[in-house]
């Protein structure tokens, strides 16, 4: 089946899956915009303009991102898995879609792995298991433990805009 075949049904799964992709890549870029900013750029050391009355409000700040974003890319990836199964889209004639479903598969499960990590953060924060310090610690072992996935995950998702919004690699019948 091509695109614009599509059923109502496939059409509606397509827009909500559209829709918790583009909230949860903003949240993504927000969230790691935010939470970088308790870093020092070189070393990742915590900015000595924070004590610890002022680290505990802050980190508080971070929680709805680090939510938000576990929320979004769970929708978001059963959507998609839900719309590659309702529209029978044939993937040798839609280039583009097989190269972003890749991209999805390839980097799920690392996204995955990572949104464990910030489960554990977010229920440390919410249910105050930790100190602040030790909350800190926690997001720094985050950023380091896949080092720059994230920022190249970010990039390839930029790139499946570019996919959607030009489709390349289309077999015309």
């Amino acid at each position: 089946m091509l695109m614009e075949n599509l059923t109502k049904t496939s059409k509606l799964i397509l827009y909500l899956t559209s829709l918790f992709f583009v909230l949860w890549l903003g949240g993504y870029v927000a969230r790691h915009l935010a939470i970088y900013q308790f870093f020092q750029p070189e070393n990742l050391e915590l900015k000595t303009i924070f004590n610890n009355l002022s680290l505990q409000s802050n980190v508080y700040l971070v929680l709805p991102l680090i939510v938000f974003n576990i929320i979004t890319y769970i929708f978001f990836l059963i959507f998609f898995i839900i719309f590659l199964f309702i529209s029978k889209i044939n993937l040798k004639l839609e280039g583009w879609l097989l190269i972003i479903t890749l991209i999805i598969i390839i980097t799920a499960p690392f996204e995955i792995f990572l949104l464990v990590k910030d489960y554990e953060i977010s229920k440390s924060i919410y249910y105050n298991l930790q100190d602040s310090l030790t909350i800190i610690n926690m997001i720094r072992e985050r950023i380091t433990i896949l080092s720059s996935f994230s920022l190249i995950e970010i990039f390839s998702y930029c790139g499946v805009l570019f996919l959607v919004i030009f489709k390349p690699l289309r077999k015309v019948k």
